[in-house]
């Protein structure tokens, strides 16, 4: 009998929520074959069939929460595979098999379930209220059920049922009639940013720098540069000049080492990327940012904000981030005092950019465009001078980017 157990699909996972499964009792499988949904704190995973054989118990029900290496469902292995239940699981080394490999779950994924589009936050939200999220009527376009089509759907179920109730009631207690409040369950991924949040702000002393930068020659080079046919985003720029401050200003590329006295200067460039998503704050990281081009970053950070969107995010690709950028602009974000993306030393945080007039070197008042940002930092590792200064460089890049280019070559 093989038994096929709950594995670290990665980031040092210790636990996962049991989801769905996509088999049951009595059934045939063959080696491969998805078995199990598992939401962990990052993403949706399936855990697949280390063999062909039978399915004889499925010991850990949905919606349960267990730990990493609890066994969930046994296989009764057929003659082909039956020598595996003797093999040594490499998940006792801390590896994976090929066949037990977990797989993030994408639409053309194939499983014994219709396929809805719909985020994990989104589905979770449909399973706590007993719905199946197949009979929820999508309002976008596209076909993907939102958490608002959930809540719709369960206001219009719910006061069909209540409608005899509530008026029976109305007649002796009218006190009845006070709302109550919808519920969203705390834990998965909002719940794991949470924890992270209140350790970062519990434990690092957090100092708030603001500065603003005149963005005008960048915007006219993004013209220019597009009417070329070469469209590269402001992002992507921002984060080839923010490498360059960080090799200039190699302390906030750091990390603390607390138990060994020590502060870590990190080697790699990884660029953590706050995104916002319907399941929470999720960090893609750009790797080795200062070995990229801008237009290659450009394309990168297009396509890790497009998998952190959608749910379809790799482990990998959320992991070793040296320094965290949020870019809030585009949302209308003015100002704010942003929490340090632990154990990372800074963060820094790009607000809206405004047309305004702007005073020139000539003393002349001219039409620009002035971003502000917010950077914070580790009080214990840096200081406010050393902040001002590197904020400083980084706008002597982006205010005139003939430097950027320079700096280059």
């Amino acid at each position: 009998m093989l038994e096929v157990k709950l594995h670290d699909i990665g980031e040092g996972m210790t636990e996962g929520e049991i989801i769905h499964y996509l088999v049951k009792v009595g059934d045939a499988v063959k080696t491969d074959q998805p078995l199990v949904e598992v939401q962990t704190d990052k993403m949706v995973a399936e855990l697949t069939s280390p063999c062909s054989g039978v399915i004889k118990e499925i010991i850990i029900e949905a919606g349960e929460t267990v730990r990493v290496g609890t066994s969930l469902i046994s296989i009764e292995a057929d003659g082909a595979s039956a020598n595996i239940e003797h093999a040594p699981l490499e998940s006792k080394e801390n590896k994976q098999t090929q066949s037990e490999k977990p797989k993030v779950i994408t639409k053309s994924t194939s499983s014994s379930f219709s396929r809805v589009l719909a985020a994990p936050y989104t589905r979770k939200i449909a399973r706590e209220h007993d719905i199946n999220i197949e009979d929820v009527p999508a309002s976008d376009p596209s076909g993907r059920v939102t958490e608002e089509d959930v809540y719709r759907f369960i206001k219009g179920d719910q006061l069909k049922k209540d409608t005899e109730e509530v008026s029976h009631q109305e007649s002796f207690n009218k006190e009845t009639s006070k709302e109550v409040p919808d519920e969203i369950p705390f834990k998965g991924i909002r719940k794991k940013i949470a924890e992270k949040m209140t350790k970062s702000l519990f434990t690092i002393p957090h100092v708030t720098h603001f500065d603003e930068i005149n963005m005008t020659n960048l915007f006219k080079m993004r013209a220019d540069m597009k009417a070329s046919g070469d469209s590269v985003s402001v992002s992507a720029f921002l984060v080839k000049a923010l490498v360059i401050c960080l090799k200039d200003f190699p302390i906030f590329n750091a990390e603390l080492d607390e138990e060994n006295s020590r502060i870590l200067l990190k080697k790699n460039y990884h660029i953590g990327m706050a995104t916002n998503t319907e399941a929470g704050l999720i960090v893609p990281v750009i790797h080795d940012a200062d070995k990229k081009s801008i237009k290659d970053i450009h394309i990168e950070v297009k396509g890790l904000t497009e998998k952190a969107i959608t749910g379809k995010l790799q482990p990998f690709e959320m992991q070793n981030s040296t320094f965290t950028v949020s870019n809030v602009g585009p949302l209308g974000s003015t100002g704010a005092t942003p929490i340090i993306n632990y154990p990372e030393t800074a963060l820094i945080a790009f607000h809206k950019t405004k047309k305004q007039p702007i005073v020139n070197d000539q003393d002349e008042i001219v039409i620009g465009y002035m971003m502000t940002l917010s950077m914070a930092f580790d009080h214990r590792v840096a200081d406010g001078a050393t902040a001002v200064a590197f904020t400083n460089r980084l706008a002597s890049l982006i205010e005139q980017p003939h430097k950027l280019m320079m700096e280059m070559i």
